[in-house]
This record gives structure tokens, C-alpha cells and sequence, in this order.
């Protein structure tokens, strides 16, 4: 098999695992999150979690990844610049796309996955290149943004669920787990702002779910969070 025919194989294996991932919804059509009593000490408005809209940007992801891969397929199938990230998208929406079954089976297993996935996002953004950055960088940016926000989350949820840490100290102690990852990572891949903006609006959400009653430990870490990743916004590391 030569080097061009497995570039474009790659690429078809792009699109049907964004394809796949953007369809596990409807094998898991009633999921709105993690149950309550999904955990020993149930997690009702848990201070970690952003406020619910905050979800929707799922669906900008599912529609981004879709068209992204779609046009890397048909216009792009072949492009080196393309190439070196694919097979890491691959192997993090195919394991997206099982999440939502077993995210309402286990929330341990749960997490686990969603830490793969995010280290394969990570992967897949950081070799992703500039050619058609809007169809190629972006939604993988966007993608590996948030998850680096919700897999955060599933780290406070498990502390404070399993009784291994109070609810505050648990979701500070994710908050500085997200923030410590996306720092790192938008400093060092200041092309993609799309990343930080994403992290930002999960951090905003935070700020919204803790406003009442008001949470100042977890708001203010929260605040300190977006301040630090916009201040990378001003620095030139690429």
C-alpha cells in the first residue's frame, strides 16, 4: 500500500469516525449528564459543573467535525499537510463515540474514556496543520478545548461523588487541573485561539452555575482562569 493510498484512507476513516461520534447521541437518547445517584454521595448541582447551556457547544462540535473532516475528505484527501493528525482524531472520536452508553453505565469507565479521548485530541490539535485552518484546526481546537474543560469535571464529580474530597475543595481541584492543561496548551499553540475560547466558555459557565448561591472560592478561581488564559492572547510563542 503506498504512502498516498494510506493518507486517503485515513482521511475516509476521519470522516466516518466524526460521522459516528456526532450519531452517539441516539444511542444514548435520554443523557443529560451524570445522575445524582449515579455516585455514593450524590452530586446535585455539584460546584464543579458549568450551567447547563453550556452544553449546547456540543453541538457546534458534532457540526464542525463533521464538515471538517467531510472537506478534508473530499478536497483533502491526499494533502501531507493534513495527514499527521488524522490518525489521533481517529482514535478520539471512536472512543467518543461509545462514551454517552457508557457514561450511563459507569461513571468511572466514564472518565477514563474521556481522558483518552482528551490526550488524542491533544495529539490531534497539536499536529494539526495551517492548511484550510477553519476546516482543518478549528473544530479540532474547539473539540480539544472542551474536552479538556469536561474531563476536568469528571475529575471533581469522582472526587466529591466517591466522598474522597468535600464538593468546593473537589471542583477546585479540577479547576486547577483544566486550567493547568489549557495554559500549557494555548501557550504553546498560540495559532489556535479557538482552543481558549472554548476553555473560556466552560469557565464562564462555572461562574453562572456558582453565582447562587455564590460560591467565592470556586467563582474566583473561575475569574483568575480566564484572566490567565487571555493574558497568553498578548504573548508570542509561535
Amino acid at each position: 500500500m503506498t504512502s498516498e493510498t494510506q493518507t486517503k484512507l485515513w482521511a475516509l476513516a476521519a470522516f466516518v469516525a466524526a460521522l459516528a461520534f456526532a450519531a452517539s447521541p441516539f444511542l444514548a437518547p435520554g443523557f443529560k449528564g451524570f445522575e445524582p445517584t449515579q455516585f455514593p454521595v450524590p452530586q446535585v448541582d455539584p460546584a464543579v459543573q458549568p450551567a447547563g447551556y453550556a452544553f449546547s457547544i456540543w453541538g457546534l462540535i458534532y457540526v464542525w467535525l463533521l464538515l471538517g473532516t467531510g472537506y478534508g475528505l473530499w478536497k483533502r484527501a491526499d494533502d501531507p499537510d493534513w495527514a499527521p493528525m488524522r490518525p489521533a482524531l481517529v482514535a478520539s472520536l471512536a472512543v467518543g463515540a461509545l462514551w454517552l452508553p457508557v457514561a450511563e453505565a459507569s461513571v468511572p469507565l466514564a472518565t477514563l474514556l474521556i481522558w483518552i479521548m482528551l490526550g488524542t485530541a491533544l495529539v490531534a490539535v497539536m499536529r494539526a496543520g495551517d492548511t484550510d485552518r477553519w476546516w482543518q484546526l478549528a473544530p479540532v481546537a474547539i473539540y480539544a478545548g472542551w474536552l479538556t474543560a469536561a474531563s476536568s469535571v469528571s475529575i471533581g464529580l469522582v472526587l466529591a461523588g466517591y466522598g474522597i474530597l468535600p464538593e468546593t475543595p473537589a471542583a477546585l481541584l479540577a479547576l486547577v487541573l483544566a486550567l493547568r492543561i489549557a495554559v500549557t496548551v494555548q501557550y504553546r499553540l498560540h495559532r489556535a485561539p479557538e482552543y481558549g475560547i472554548t476553555v473560556i466558555w466552560a469557565l464562564a459557565a462555572v461562574i453562572v452555575a456558582n453565582a447562587a448561591p455564590f460560591n467565592a472560592a470556586v467563582v474566583g478561581l473561575a475569574v483568575l482562569g480566564i484572566g490567565a488564559i487571555l493574558a497568553i492572547r498578548g504573548t508570542d510563542t509561535e
